[in-house]
């Protein structure tokens, strides 16, 4: 049977796409394509953040939680019972912490307002003789523009904005709250779900990624805690000694803001100092000042490469990197989620082309906190 040669034109157009920059211009094309699918994807996510940041947050907390329910359950406790006393825990614990800064800031109001109107005294003798020197009425001037702010219409605006704020970040933790439960109770349920959607070729890889994306949070989570408590201590106890006003919930504040790696902490220190300068003077603000640097360091160079940086494995300029892309994308929300979010990433990309051995969870967790069983072992490739 004679084979019917390839005329001259169809040879030439095939050559176009087998050669150097034809195979080029054909991943050009696919990177392109798949490109605008991630970009479509993100675009979507970002139009519905009051599902995706609470599935988010509710993913990271279940993954830290889960070591909880699963000791309550190897000690005999129902799971419902445990996820349910586990839960309860974590939110006393949130209530707690919120309360007593409320009921320590009316508490000492009185002698914070005294130290103030001293501390703005101070302020306004340094301004009017201090080397860049400031008068009165310029002084006037800028509060009059600040009040003038205050009462126009545009406030009125803002603050309809800041109510509606307000509600959606309300139905929002009410959200994340009923979707971090069913990830602690039904977790294997909703994880096999996701995966029937997948080939069965990738199922099981896809489940050793989840696994040890879930190892990645809970290990982030608890390092953070751990690091973010340091900080608080560290800044803490130096307020304390210095007699700094409000040094208790400075450091809960600067112990909320170790939850932001690199700047966190630090951002948070400087409330403090603002703090000490109004209420104590230059001198211990100073100081304060070198305690909260100092802790910084101590963060940097020793904590956070002793507590996260075999769960992590992921080089400073990425995490300032996926900071920055995190803050522009989704503000101080996408602050919070970038690094963990970028982990879990690197994660499922390393299992998925078999690069690197990432360190195996203890006990398989699944992606929301489930016990899941053995987790498979991923073929080798070559």
């Amino acid at each position: 049977m004679s084979v019917t040669p390839d005329p001259p034109a169809k040879r030439q157009l095939a050559a176009l796409f087998t050669d150097t920059l034809g195979r080029a211009g054909i991943r050009s094309v696919q990177a392109l394509a798949v490109g605008a699918l991630a970009w479509a994807v993100i675009w979507v996510l970002l139009r519905i953040p009051l599902v995706v940041i609470p599935v988010v947050i509710a993913a990271i907390l279940s993954s830290a939680i889960a070591p909880l329910v699963r000791w309550l359950h190897a000690h005999g406790w129902p799971r419902a019972l445990a996820v349910l006393s586990s839960f309860v825990a974590i939110l006393a614990v949130f209530g707690g912490i919120i309360t007593g800064i409320v009921f320590l800031i009316r508490a000492q109001a009185r002698e914070l307002a005294e130290r103030f109107t001293a501390g703005l005294e101070q302020l306004h003798a340094f301004l009017n003789n201090g080397p860049a020197r400031i008068s009165d009425q310029q002084i006037t001037q800028a509060r009059d523009s600040l009040q003038h702010f205050f009462t126009s219409g545009s406030l009125g605006a803002e603050a309809l904005t800041g109510a509606r704020t307000a509600g959606e970040i309300l139905t929002a933790l009410i959200l994340m709250a009923v979707i971090l439960f069913f990830f602690l109770k039904d977790g294997r349920q909703i994880l096999d779900f996701v995966l029937w959607f997948m080939p069965p070729s990738h199922r099981d890889k896809a489940r050793l990624a989840a696994d040890r994306s879930a190892h990645v949070l809970g290990g982030y989570v608890r390092g953070t805690v751990l690091v973010a408590a340091a900080d608080a201590i560290i800044v803490g106890t130096g307020l304390v000694i210095l007699h700094v006003p409000l040094a208790p919930a400075l450091a809960v504040f600067v112990f909320i803001g170790g939850f932001i790696p690199i700047l966190g902490a630090t951002l948070a220190g400087f409330l403090a100092v603002g703090v000490a300068l109004i209420s104590n003077g230059p001198v211990v603000a100073l100081i304060v000042l070198i305690v909260v640097l100092a802790a910084n360091q101590i963060e940097h160079h020793l904590l956070q490469p002793l507590l996260m940086g075999r769960v992590l494995s992921i080089h400073g300029l990425a995490i300032i990197l996926a900071l920055a892309s995190g803050t522009v994308l989704a503000g101080i929300i996408g602050a919070l989620l970038a690094v963990p979010v970028t982990a879990v990433a690197w994660a499922i990309i390393k299992t998925f082309t078999g690069r690197g051995e990432p360190a195996e969870p203890a006990e398989p967790t699944g992606p929301v906190g489930a016990d899941l069983g053995p987790a498979p072992t991923a073929r080798s490739e070559s």
